[in-house]
């Protein structure tokens, strides 16, 4: 039997919503009406992080106990007055291939992702020119993931140093969330190099490692970061970290773990690299 459809009015679009009874997060009883609700109070502090990123979804349709799956070429369901932004990227084999990205820069374009299941939002560190064309990197992410037998807690003591060294080299770092086990620490930057961010951080990230390699291990990694880091109650073995130019959840978006509703995070300033 179809679900239920409903016609709404979002700003200056009219879009039609479906299966808002559908409880997707089930622990909680949460649901896809709940889930749109939650996108549309959150819009006015979501949409500034996100505004002119390539945006790649984290889709569920059937919750986040079903199966779920990536989404980064809307050329063929969304609507026109959704923003693409084509972009060639390497594809399977090493091939490159023209993806369309959405770039979700107003509420009817965020509700319009919320209604196809899209529960978390995943950015990159650049943004996209009116023309289609990528600037660069204009953020630093560094991630940090408690090992075992660490906690959120031993991650803030990195996060702490990383905020001291970051400062001293004119960086206004926030912290934010993953919305999982861990969380992130962000500055944002301003250069003409496009690999100057990922030497930076990788840099940034072995001397940490090296100073305290009881704390601290730089690993390669396939999440957002340009380096990640382990905190651990034992001395562990490191390895050289990797900046992986591969998007991760926006402030505020919400994550496919039952009991994480959202990441969270502040805006960050700027300095020059």
């Amino acid at each position: 039997m179809a679900g239920s459809r409903i016609t709404v009015r979002v700003g200056e679009r009219q879009l039609t919503l479906s299966n808002l009874e559908k409880v997707l997060y089930p622990r909680h009883g949460f649901t896809k009406g709940e889930v749109l609700d939650y996108y549309t109070r959150i819009a006015p502090l979501l949409l500034p992080h996100i505004r002119d990123r390539a945006m790649t979804f984290v889709r569920f349709p059937d919750g986040v106990d079903g199966g779920s799956f990536f989404e980064k070429d809307v050329s063929r369901h969304a609507p026109e007055w959704v923003r693409t932004a084509r972009l060639t990227v390497g594809g399977r084999g090493g091939d490159p291939e023209v993806v369309a990205y959405p770039l979700l820069n107003d509420l009817p374009e965020l509700v319009w992702a919320a209604n196809l299941a899209a529960l978390e939002l995943h950015v990159h560190q650049w943004t996209v020119g009116p023309d289609d064309e990528r600037s660069t990197p204009d953020r630093l992410v560094f991630d940090l993931d408690p090992g075992p037998g660490a906690t959120v807690v031993d991650c803030s003591r990195v996060a702490e140093r990383l905020h001291d060294v970051l400062t001293g080299h004119g960086f206004t770092p926030v912290a934010k969330t993953s919305g999982a086990k861990g969380m992130q620490v962000y500055a944002g930057v301003e250069t003409d190099d496009p690999a100057a961010p990922s030497r930076y951080a990788k840099a940034l990230a072995e001397r940490l490692a090296a100073e305290t390699p009881d704390l601290v291990v730089a690993r390669m990694t396939k999440t957002c970061a340009p380096a990640r880091f382990s905190s651990t109650g034992a001395r562990t073995t490191r390895s050289r970290p990797r900046w992986r130019r591969t998007p991760c959840a926006g402030a505020t978006s919400r994550r496919c773990r039952p009991r994480s509703p959202g990441t969270r995070c502040a805006r960050a300033g700027t300095s020059r690299t």
